[in-house]
């Protein structure tokens, strides 16, 4: 449980920090997990090019599209 925790809480801590003191921009529960979706989608993209690079993620998205 305890590594889970820390596993986890490092991404939340980052998400609550890019998003700011006002949470979400957006009402309704259809637009907020839409925006929630985004600053996900950001985050993995980010870490992604950390690991592989640009040119290895542009690699990557290359071949998993064809």
């Amino acid at each position: 449980m305890t590594i889970r925790r820390s596993t986890v809480e490092h991404v939340f801590g980052t998400l609550k920090h890019w998003m700011g003191p006002a949470h979400f921009l957006t009402r309704t529960l259809r637009r907020v997990s839409t925006e929630m979706s985004l600053q996900v989608l950001t985050y993995n993209l980010k870490r992604v090019m950390n690991i592989l690079g640009i040119a290895g993620t542009l690699k990557a998205m290359k071949m998993a599209g064809s």
